[in-house]
């Protein structure tokens, strides 16, 4: 499961960024997920720059298709996806996921969650309606900081509610088998039952 080098000189870059890539231990427990993967499919909402996108290609031969809001980033994505030979395999959405999710169609092996956080509530439905039974649905960042579950700072509550909803929607769901684990900021980790 090793990633080119030039794959993983862009994720340490966008590290620094403000909006950074996963981080790499999230990003291998993914990879575990999708190597499984021979002809399977993924969807990804916040694609950001495709880089966990051509992670997930680059140890699987499913096909992607990916939600990316911001238009910037949706063309390198597009850029990355080229670059690295997987353009032939994924699909990409550049839009509101709330708008999108609804017109997508058949079922998907793996969904990783990885967009704005107050809308994974919104998303909820639409991922359960697309998650083939047996399926991962994959939440990142569930735990911010360790926010979550205690005290977040003040400018963050209404933040860590929308998180803390979204949990309790997850763990209370009888379709769903929910477990939280603990990489970079707490994967929520959902299979259909």
């Amino acid at each position: 499961m090793e990633l080119r080098p030039d794959l993983i000189a862009l994720r340490e870059e966008a590290k620094k960024g403000r909006d950074p890539t996963c981080a790499d231990e999230t990003l291998r427990y993914i990879l575990t997920l999708a190597e499984g993967l021979s002809n399977g499919r993924i969807l990804e909402i916040g694609a950001a720059e495709g880089l966990t996108a051509c992670a997930m290609l680059s140890v699987s031969n499913a096909q992607y298709t990916g939600i990316e809001l911001d238009p910037v980033r949706a063309s390198k994505a597009r850029e990355n996806l080229i670059r690295f030979g997987f353009s032939d395999r994924a699909t990409l959405h550049e839009g509101d996921a709330g708008e999108i999710l609804p017109l997508l169609g058949g079922e998907y092996d793996l969904i990783f969650s990885d967009g704005p956080k107050v809308q994974y509530l919104r998303y909820l439905p639409d991922c359960k309606r697309l998650l083939k039974r047996g399926g991962t649905l994959l939440s990142d960042d569930v735990l911010l900081f360790g926010w979550v579950r205690g005290e977040p700072p003040k400018k963050r509550r209404m933040l860590v509610e929308h998180i803390r909803e979204y949990l309790k929607a997850l763990e209370s769901d009888p379709d769903l088998s929910t477990e939280i684990l603990e990489l970079g900021e707490g994967l929520a980790v959902s299979r259909k039952i």
